[in-house]
């Protein structure tokens, strides 16, 4: 073959091998492929992590020693999760007006089957099984909490009705160390005197006396001032810890969103004292000789959060040996995020550090990265991935987390040293 020919054909095969190269690397390699549609698009299939932090793909940072994954997906409104009996695990989607069970398999550890059980509700937001009766399901709606033995034809029935109407319509249910029901009713506005007491407050119903009395007896008062304590849970000491969204309109950095000891009686200030016996001025034009806000009148916060951070789901991690020693005692919080502050916050997950005697210690960042520019440049709501919402801490050193914008449910694990 003349020279000439050979290097033609050379020069051929060699471009060939180039366009090859270049298609594969499309594939393989995001800046050459095209752009995921939406967030689904970079979701895998449910399942537990592969090697290494984070399989999310979505840029999320956690410290080092812990895993993330997508444990189910497909849940528009993901917000209250709990696990029945069973190992299977049920979820409130509160903007899809459906209550869906995600079934386990349990030797893998990942969703077999997910379908809406219950559907066509009122904002369904609050799930909890009685601590007497494994099966036994109560479901808060807007307007009225309700239960229903799982598992089967059981039709449900009423057990309680609540307020609704203008303002927070989510309602959080959970049993107690007393295995009394308590429920938490948000206020009917920003900031206002309201004419119904079970506003703004926490209930605690007994379904014990309920039956004795074969009656419906109306759920009593527990706490108060409490603007709206969308969830909360128990520590080690039976204490009662709930978090609280301060009002809105006093700018960026006004009031401080909360985290409350919760204890029977007490009054937490709304509307017109917030975070450390705080007076509000802007609403409350009275004069006082002395400070409304201060002891006893009103229980000053636990903890300041950033106003407008939004926080939700609380969890406490157990000392037992699959955690790090360091996390022991230590509160995990969901925040969900701002839509009302110049400079958007939350949209993370944080760690509130106790020591063993209930002391505490400061707060970092557990999990971040939900929050990214948007296509407009800067940082805003309408750029988040996620919201974080639920959250359920387990001895085993794993954390369950929804996510209601994602859609998703994550799984957090304690990575095992070899």
């Amino acid at each position: 073959m003349p020279l000439l020919k050979q290097r033609i054909v050379i020069v051929v095969i060699a471009l060939g091998l180039i366009g090859a190269l270049f298609v594969v690397g499309s594939a393989l390699w995001p800046p050459f492929g095209p752009p995921p549609r939406d967030i689904t698009d970079v979701i895998p299939p449910s399942g537990g992590p592969p090697a290494g932090e984070n399989s999310t793909g979505m840029p999320l940072k956690l410290p080092p020693g812990f895993s993330i994954s997508i444990f189910a997906k497909d849940l528009p409104g993901a917000r209250v999760m709990r696990f029945d009996s069973f190992g299977n695990l049920w979820l409130s989607r509160t903007s899809e007006g459906a209550v869906t069970l995600l079934e386990i398999d349990r030797e893998r550890g990942t969703v077999r089957n997910q379908s809406d059980v219950f559907r066509d509700l009122e904002k369904p937001h609050g799930l909890a099984f009685d601590p007497q009766k494994a099966l036994l399901l109560y479901i808060a709606e807007e307007q009225r909490v309700w239960r229903v033995t799982t598992y089967s034809d059981d039709p449900g029935e009423e057990v309680l009705q609540l307020p609704s109407g203008d303002g927070h319509f989510t309602r959080t249910i959970a049993f107690g160390p007393d295995n009394k029901l308590y429920i938490s009713v948000g206020s009917s506005c920003n900031v206002c005197r309201e004419s119904d007491e079970r506003r703004a407050s926490i209930l605690r119903y007994d379904p014990a006396f309920a039956k004795a009395t074969a009656g419906k007896p109306e759920a009593e008062i527990f706490a108060r001032g409490l603007r709206n304590a969308v969830f909360f849970t128990w520590d080690a000491a039976r204490r009662m810890w709930a978090t609280e969204m301060g009002r809105d309109w006093l700018g960026d950095d006004l009031p401080p969103d909360e985290v409350n000891v919760v204890e029977q009686g007490r009054n937490y200030g709304w509307p017109i004292c917030y975070g450390k016996n705080i007076h509000d001025p802007e609403f409350d034009k009275n004069v006082y000789v002395r400070n409304p806000c201060e002891e006893p009148h009103e229980a000053a916060s636990f903890i300041d959060i950033p106003a407008h951070s939004a926080p939700l789901g609380l969890a406490f991690v157990p000392a037992v040996s699959d955690w790090p020693e360091d996390y022991w005692y230590d509160l995990l919080v969901a925040y969900h995020g701002s839509w009302n502050r110049s400079s958007p916050t939350g949209y993370k997950v944080v760690r509130h550090k106790f020591d063993a005697a209930g002391r505490y210690e400061g707060v970092e960042d557990f999990i971040t990265g939900w929050l990214v520019p948007s296509s407009v440049g800067g940082l805003t709501p309408s750029g988040a991935l996620g919201r974080p919402v639920d959250i359920i801490v387990q001895p085993g050193g794993v954390v369950y987390l929804s996510d209601d914008k994602a859609g998703v449910i994550y799984k957090i694990t304690v990575n095992r040293k070899p």
